[in-house]
């Protein structure tokens, strides 16, 4: 039998008991991390039971989310709102226990994590907003001044994404960044050595991180140690390399098999025994609770109701200042925005990029917790904005973000940027590059998270940079995700509505999709239809239509110029706007009959990229379904069937079907 700390052993064993009840979880890290969170949050972390959204907390970020259940019991043993019976209920649907941590669904979860490194990315996010709040207030330490801290295991540094959050970190210097890594030297499949042998300290120092080294993950008072000198770290963030056991005390101790296998009732007990811990199911000696309440819960408390007091002095001290910080707590910026769009002059004609970096001097002038910038192409995507400060580590109050070639981390750290509430980010890159970021956008519509993504460089138009470089199947990708919207606007007052819609959201992304190439101002664009996701562009001079044109973005003067030619043949056509199918599809049948007209067979739809989502709207579509080629954009759209005169041709076939 092992002397063990009786917390420690609670935490592990109730975590065993949840996933033994569950059938289904990951007990070898729950066994094998207890020692560093109970360290953590026994001594260190500051956040209130009370209130798992007060502002100045510190936050947890559990990386390797598949350690939810150690999570779940940790919350439950610190007083959260996670009565036992939830935790019995873990797996189960509509529990507050699913099966990796979800934010906004759990009190005390700071972060949606399961994919692993993503957590890690977004943790990044945190510790970049909490320093930029912290100086863009005058005495703003009073009003945000805390650490971030998120555990990690093998396979979350495995991932691509950890070395480009780790990079970013690194450059920035964010030393209240702590992360505690779980090195058990397992993954799922088996040793760690069978997929890596890297020296991980050299790689983290190489990138400019403090590194402590905790030889025993069992020794909480050491573990204890080495948080307390990282949080004295002044100018580069810090990793404590904790070297645990996989699995520790149980029949599958050191051994992969324990990473995602249930124990049975049997091993469950062999466990607690090797522990020395005598009871029984989901029971849990008050001594624990106790501990957990004279530690964590009284420290976080008493640091609540002191930020409290100090916030009524501050507001005194600072009013303007306090009305700001209190007014945008909530990441609404809705009431600072726009109206509507600005005027335009008679033949004006721009690449929607160019005025999506005008619209953006415009936030700046009235939104003053934007911030933002893109993967290395700030001068192709347009998102530095002049005469604005490089958020730095010597500017940390600075705007415009060098995130580096790091698509993926880019996007995360938005994500991280807004769970920690008071500043809205916004990022941006090559629509083709959307794919690099997939997994990002996907935790941004599944945490609610109203990031803005500017993506240019839209469709074939890029030319000469050929098929690597122009999107075919992105729009489709965007448009299919869950609580997103993609909006593609087809001059420069649609994407003034564009923008005023997607910075306006509060509980959803959405993507912005912007042309190199300059497009003209359509007559009877509008900035106010665009909220309806399509409206009539150009009517038909007769009662009815012979067809109608659907497009978005630069395909929209594409399908004007037909409507022009078809009109002298006596072929009267309407054409559609849609610069949002999210937005059209959210309409009363009705309208959407209105827009489109109520005969299907008329309906074709024209876009540079793939088709096959577009025949919910249209009988008829005119797409790409190859990649592209390389050559100029004039070549290329003659290539591809996308002149007036080859538009035309096709849609005088259809008329004949």
């Amino acid at each position: 039998m092992r002397k063990e700390l009786l917390e420690v052993s609670a935490l592990r064993c109730l975590a065993l008991d949840i996933i033994a009840r569950a059938k289904s979880g990951h007990p070898g890290m729950a066994l094998s991390a207890a020692p560093l969170l109970y360290a953590l949050y026994r001594d260190h972390l500051v956040a209130a039971p009370s209130d798992s959204t007060w502002i100045n907390r510190d936050r947890f970020v559990l990386s390797a989310g598949h350690g939810s259940a150690l999570l779940y019991a940790l919350l439950h043993l610190c007083g959260y709102p996670l009565p036992m019976d939830q935790l019995k209920l873990f797996r189960k649907l509509r529990s507050l226990t699913p099966g990796h941590p979800e934010f906004g669904h759990t009190a005390g979860v700071d972060c949606t994590a399961g994919p692993l490194g993503q957590g890690i990315a977004q943790a990044v996010g945190m510790a970049l907003a909490e320093r930029h709040l912290r100086h863009l207030y005058p005495e703003g330490e009073r009003l945000v001044d805390h650490y971030t801290y998120c555990l990690v295991g093998d396979g979350c540094l495995e991932e691509g994404i950890s070395q480009e959050a780790i990079s970013f970190a690194g450059i920035e210097k964010l030393n209240r960044l702590i992360v505690l890594y779980d090195r058990n030297d397992c993954t799922l499949d088996g040793p760690l050595s069978d997929s890596s042998v890297e020296n991980v300290r050299l790689r983290f120092e190489a990138a400019q991180w403090n590194v402590l080294e905790v030889m025993d993950g069992n020794n909480v008072e050491e573990i204890s140690k080495a948080i307390a000198l990282a949080k004295q770290a002044q100018s580069k963030p810090t990793l404590i390399l904790c070297h645990t056991v996989i699995g520790y005390a149980s029949p599958y101790e050191g051994s992969h098999k324990s990473h995602g296998k249930a124990f049975s009732p049997e091993e469950v007990l062999q466990t607690k025994k090797n522990l020395g811990y005598p009871y029984g199911e989901f029971e849990v000696p008050q001594q624990v609770y106790e501990t957990f309440r004279d530690s964590f819960a009284q420290r976080g408390e008493e640091a609540l109701s002191a930020y409290k007091r100090d916030l009524l002095s501050y507001r005194k001290d600072h009013p303007q200042s306090y009305l700001q910080f209190e007014k945008y707590l909530e990441n609404d910026i809705a009431h600072d925005l726009f109206s509507s769009a600005p005027v335009y002059p008679e033949g004006f004609k721009q690449a929607t990029r160019d005025t999506s970096q005008s619209l953006l001097e415009l936030l700046y002038q009235e939104v003053p917790i934007l911030v933002g910038g893109s993967a290395d192409v700030a001068d192709s995507v347009k998102t530095r904005v002049k005469g604005l400060e490089d958020m730095t580590p010597e500017h940390p109050e600075g705007k415009n973000i060098r995130f580096g070639i790091r698509e993926f981390a880019m996007a995360s750290i938005a994500n991280g940027m807004l769970l920690h509430h008071g500043v809205r980010p916004y990022v941006g890159s090559f629509l083709v590059f959307a794919d690099y970021m997939k997994g990002a956008l996907r935790m941004s519509a599944m945490e609610g998270l109203p990031v803005v993504y500017l993506f240019s460089h839209d469709s074939i138009a890029v030319g000469e940079d050929g098929p690597t470089h122009q999107p075919i199947e992105q729009l489709t990708m965007l448009r299919t995700i869950p609580n997103f919207v993609v909006y593609r606007p087809c001059d420069a007052v649609e994407t003034a509505a564009c923008y005023r819609l997607a910075f306006a959201s509060k509980d959803h992304p959405s993507a912005i999709i912007l042309t190199r190439q300059a497009l003209p101002l359509q007559i009877h664009s509008s900035f106010e239809k665009c909220a309806f996701g399509a409206y009539v562009l150009e009517k038909e001079t007769r009662q009815e239509p012979d067809l109608v044109l659907i497009g978005s973005g630069s395909e929209v003067d594409l399908l004007s110029q037909c409507r022009k030619l078809l009109l002298v043949e006596g072929i009267d056509c309407r054409v559609v706007s849609m610069p949002s199918t999210a937005l059209f599809d959210r309409q009363e049948e009705s309208h959407k009959e209105e827009v489109l007209g109520k005969d299907y067979d008329k309906r074709v739809y024209v876009e540079m990229g793939r088709g096959d989502m577009l025949y919910k709207y249209a009988r008829h579509v005119i797409a790409i379904d190859t990649f592209g080629k390389s050559g100029s954009y004039e070549s290329l759209l003659e290539e591809f069937g996308f002149t007036p005169e080859k538009i035309v041709d096709k849609l005088r076939s259809f008329l004949l079907k």
